[in-house]
């Protein structure tokens, strides 16, 4: 077993596995890297063909660990089951589960202005996708929970301070985002009767191909006190709370949300 494993043991032999959803760039990819540091097998999801993602794929298998990659569209139920399946033939496990995939709406556009196709679209996968590719995923780790009781296993929701932070400009991602924070205490609740913890991470404004056209806006913001700690969020600031998350450093703490904003949040005077 890799070394630097430090997932709590019993249940299964062999590495424990995660898959990440979204996994293959921005905050998907930083939490795939510290988990993949911490031994985990990764499964990353994503819609890219493989030849887009080969390089990152790369990359990872640089820590030691098996790596696959699972195209699919959790939006479409077939392709959230051959996601599962796939992790299963693969690893034979499912220890974590990463809700991390999201996109944001093509044009920000007001409120008063936004289209029903906008919002269908951001709903079916951040929301709609996420809800039950985790009922899948939540289900077989209860079977496995049943099979061997020292089992660990945890689900991961990565929201957004958009799930509390109004921006009338892409209502449609604030709704997603508020409906993830809402499915994280309705799991919590679930699957507290198998010992299955469900976090959630509330990142802030982070680094990632997603903000690359509102860098100068940005970096402004926090010049001008826009978070307390004055810098850009990094895909490995998430990413290390994910991997504390999935290492069992929480084991009292399900339902529980962290956010990830550098202070950002925080009411000042």
């Amino acid at each position: 077993m890799n070394q630097n494993n430090k997932f709590p043991p019993g249940g299964f032999s062999g590495l424990p596995s995660a898959l990440i959803t979204g996994g293959s760039r921005g905050i998907g990819l930083g939490i795939a890297k510290e988990l993949a540091k911490a031994g985990f097998n990764l499964a990353i999801n994503g819609v890219r063909n493989r030849e887009s993602v080969q390089a990152v794929l790369n990359e990872l298998k640089e820590f030691g660990i098996e790596i696959i990659y699972v195209q699919g569209d959790i939006s479409k139920k077939e392709d959230r089951e051959k996601i599962l399946q796939s992790v299963t033939s693969e690893f034979g496990q499912l220890n974590v589960l990463v809700n991390n995939a999201g996109i944001a709406p093509k044009e920000r556009k007001d409120i008063l202005e936004a289209s029903e196709e906008s919002f269908d679209h951001i709903l079916d996968i951040n929301l709609k996708g996420s809800y039950f590719l985790t009922q899948l995923c939540a289900k077989h780790m209860v079977e496995q929970k049943k099979e061997a009781p020292g089992f660990h296993c945890c689900i991961i929701n990565v929201s957004s301070v958009s799930a509390t932070v109004a921006s009338v400009n892409r209502g449609e991602y604030c709704i997603s985002k508020a409906g993830i924070a809402m499915a994280t205490k309705l799991w919590a609740a679930r699957l507290g009767e198998f010992d299955i913890p469900v976090y959630e991470i509330q990142p802030g404004i982070i680094k990632t191909d997603m903000t690359a056209g509102v860098i100068e806006k940005y970096d402004k913001l926090f010049d001008a006190g826009l978070s307390i700690q004055k810098r850009w969020g990094l895909p490995e600031d998430v990413g290390k709370v994910a991997a504390a998350m999935a290492t069992g450093m929480m084991p009292y703490s399900t339902g529980q949300v962290v956010l990830v904003d550098g202070g950002m949040t925080v009411r000042r005077l």
